[in-house]
């Protein structure tokens, strides 16, 4: 039995969420997703809805549909955990970042400033770990390393690009990477370093759960009886 259109749209969507070509915050755009199957949007937005059902994508009035982002609670705690071993990671390899580092990462930074002008969630989001890489690679405790690299493969599990949901995040990021690297530059006390590239991490995770219980909040607000 062949496959009915509304079963290969959400085959077709479906394997773009779950290889990262349609990352969380992806806006999924009915009449251009039809056109590239070369069908009409009412079989897109049938499979846009089993997907909705699957908790793979939602819906909200004045943006429509977009790649949901998935295991909220595993990615508060990987967070969580990554902002306390990056941030010691980055104050133990503080020391041996040298001027030619400092250069790297701040070249990553600037790549990742122009990015913000056509932005592109996945695309960001690989830069913003390689910056990071930087700064932590070197960590001289080889447990701690191993730790960050486990958070960030975790976060790639959870589909980790966040960045479509909240761009606005995007812009203060790379701002908080400069104030980083400036940190290291002057040789800030290795605390302070810590904290800095632990409320980073934070500052990242809040966002995400702010649009989160704003998302459950406006959902509410819409499914009350008028």
């Amino acid at each position: 039995m062949s496959e009915s259109k509304a079963q290969r749209a959400y085959r077709y969507i479906r394997e773009r969420i779950e290889d990262g070509r349609y990352s969380p915050g992806y806006r999924l755009v009915l009449d251009a997703i039809a056109k590239e199957l070369g069908m009409s949007a009412v079989p897109v937005r049938e499979a846009i809805r089993l997907l909705e059902a699957e908790q793979l994508v939602t819906f909200a009035r004045n943006v429509g549909a977009q790649v949901a982002f998935m295991h909220e609670q595993e990615y508060l705690y990987t967070m969580q955990t990554l902002a306390l071993v990056e941030g010691a990671a980055t104050a133990l390899s503080a020391p041996t970042i040298d001027v030619d580092r400092i250069a790297r990462a701040r070249a990553i930074n600037e790549e990742l400033t122009e990015s913000l002008s056509h932005f592109d969630p996945h695309r960001f989001t690989e830069l913003n770990q390689a910056f990071h890489a930087v700064l932590f690679e070197d960590c001289p405790n080889p447990h701690v390393l191993d730790l960050v690299h486990r958070g960030w493969r975790r976060l790639t599990l959870l589909r980790h690009s966040v960045f479509g949901f909240v761009p606005g995040r995007a812009h203060e990021s790379v701002k908080e990477h400069e104030g980083l690297l400036q940190l290291i530059e002057t040789g800030a006390a290795p605390l302070e370093i810590e904290l800095a590239a632990r409320n980073h991490r934070t500052n990242t995770l809040d966002a995400v759960m702010a649009y989160q219980h704003e998302r459950r909040r406006t959902s509410a607000d819409s499914d009350r009886p008028a």
